[in-house]
């Protein structure tokens, strides 16, 4: 058999052989499907799209009329030339696409680099092989290698500025809301009983412990005033909001009910009686929920176990006479002087008989550290020690000199204590001036409100904050804190309703009853006047 030469060096080769052993020389045409991406690609890179197609491979017939010798030859595999030609223009295809798809190509500052590839030559159509006599002697054409197109590398392009974003918007935060208020952490009310401003701090006052000495020692609040007729009522209005009945004006003498008991828009429980129901709200069931103790100490409770009766949170049955409605010197103890004992949710606890207690456990409570003390501590001076017209016992003297030794051990007490040296706060008043006798003082301030419990008002021009009827009178308060300046005055109007909502602004509570008129105002920084 005759032996097959390569067309390009002309050295022997055997008919299945792909490439020249001496040369390297593809050994016959390239595969269409390698011409087709070659094709391609050069057309892709000088923008004639789509492609031809490869033209097909002439048939070879072996002798005999048998295909191929011994079978047909694959076209697949590329003379070495051509395979890198490949290469280099799949490489220069996606460097062209990357440079204009990618984003990092948009950016500023970086450079693109172009590939030039130069538009191929013209393609001459294959001339269909000549027919030899001979099938041994058939000689193939090798496809030439195309020479790699040049890399040219363009200059960096100048670098774009970067197109301006917006400012991020500064995220201030929001100013964390403040009363103005100091910490207080120990409220101490002293509450007396009937006693006008002004024979208790004013000019006509016959003590001068307590006209000059006590208010030496804080900030007086001359134009305070009580909101209603009745110790117990005016009592009952500062810890819970709620406005009078008739039996609450005149002290509740049968423990008994309110009822209907029906509640108004306002908060307000409407009805005849003076105990209010468990769902009634009051500044300790406030303090209660917040995890916050209270404790009143109620001079002269304990003088019931001389008569069999309770010691601590003392009160009549209900539905009877009140025996202790009226004071003696055995038992100076007066029911309607403890204002807790007319709330069911707080009577029908048994937190009551721990937290209304005598005044006697006023002084072991104040040797306590000042965590243990109570937030509230609500002080009640007996009949005897309450002041007004009407003295316990003939031998005692009536007034406000009454109070005068009262004060005195109980303030000093107080003010020697960690509890108040740690956030404390003395509030001194009466529950309402003298309504009977030559001089009563019915006069209101700040909100004059409808009561609903008690008939209405008569009409009345008012030209300031002070109204002539439809309260308790003038009784002043004495403030005395580190927060406070000694020896200062307030002129500004305020009345019970405005001490609730003081206390309850002081421990962050819900303002109840008519404690949250919008008239009504508490305490601010101008009574918090101290410079330190």
């Amino acid at each position: 058999m005759t032996r097959r030469k390569c067309s390009e060096c002309g050295a022997g080769r055997a008919p299945d052989q792909r490439y020249c052993l001496k040369c390297g020389a593809r050994l016959g045409s390239l595969p269409a499907a390698i011409a087709v991406q070659i094709d391609r690609a050069r057309r892709f890179a000088t923008g004639r799209i789509p492609a031809v197609k490869a033209p097909a491979a002439p048939a070879k017939k072996a002798e005999g009329g048998k295909k191929g010798w011994p079978f047909e030859r694959s076209d697949f595999m590329p003379s070495p030339r051509a395979a890198a030609a490949a290469v280099i223009g799949m490489l220069a295809l996606g460097v062209a696409l990357g440079s204009a798809t990618s984003e990092f190509a948009q950016s500023a500052g970086l450079g693109t680099i172009l590939l030039e590839v130069p538009p191929p030559a013209p393609e001459e159509a294959p001339e269909p092989a000549a027919a030899e006599p001979e099938p041994e002697e058939f000689a193939e054409e090798a496809t030439p290698s195309a020479a790699p197109p040049p890399i040219v590398e363009e200059a960096p392009l100048p670098e774009e500025p970067l197109p301006e974003e917006p400012a991020p918007e500064l995220e201030i935060p929001e100013e964390e809301f403040t009363t103005g208020l100091p910490e207080v952490k120990h409220v101490f009310v002293v509450m007396l009983g009937e006693n006008g401003y002004e024979e208790t701090f004013g000019a006509t006052s016959q003590s001068s412990f307590l006209k000059e000495e006590l208010p030496a020692q804080g900030e007086l609040l001359p134009n305070y005033f009580a909101v209603t007729g009745g110790e117990l009522a005016n009592q009952i209005a500062l810890l819970s909001g709620q406005g009078p009945t008739p039996e609450t004006t005149a002290g509740c003498p049968t423990f008994a009910d309110v009822l209907p008991a029906t509640e108004s828009a306002a908060g307000q429980v409407e009805g005849n009686g003076c105990v209010y129901p468990a769902t009634t709200k009051t500044l300790p069931g406030q303090l209660t929920e917040k995890d916050l103790s209270w404790r009143a100490y109620v001079e002269g409770i304990e003088a019931g176990a001389a008569t069999g009766q309770a010691t601590s949170c003392r009160h009549p049955l209900l539905g009877t006479p009140d025996p202790s409605h009226v004071a003696t010197a055995a038992d100076p103890y007066l029911t309607w002087r403890n204002p807790f004992v007319y709330f069911h949710a707080i009577v029908d606890s048994p937190e009551c008989a721990k937290a209304d207690v005598g005044l006697p456990q006023l002084t072991a409570d104040l040797k306590l550290k000042a965590e243990k003390f109570p937030a509230l501590a609500y002080i009640v001076a007996d009949a005897c020690h309450k002041g007004g017209e009407v003295p316990c016992d003939p031998s005692q003297p009536a007034g406000p000199a009454a109070t005068e030794e009262f004060l005195k051990t109980v303030v000093g007490q107080i003010k020697e204590s960690l509890a108040y040296k740690d956030g404390g706060m003395i509030v001194i008043t009466s529950a309402q001036a003298r309504q009977g006798g030559e001089k009563p003082d019915p006069r209101s301030c700040c909100i004059a409100p409808a009561y609903p419990n008690l008939p209405p008002a008569p009409e009345e021009a008012v030209t300031g904050p002070v109204r002539e009827t439809g309260g308790g009178g003038q009784v002043g308060l004495l403030l005395i804190s580190p927060f406070v300046e000694p020896g200062t005055t307030s002129e500004t109007y305020f009345n019970h309703f405005s001490l609730l909502a003081t206390i309850e602004e002081l421990f962050g509570l819900e303002k109840l009853g008519y404690a949250a008129e919008p008239a009504i105002t508490g305490f601010d920084e101008s009574i918090f006047n101290a410079s330190s």
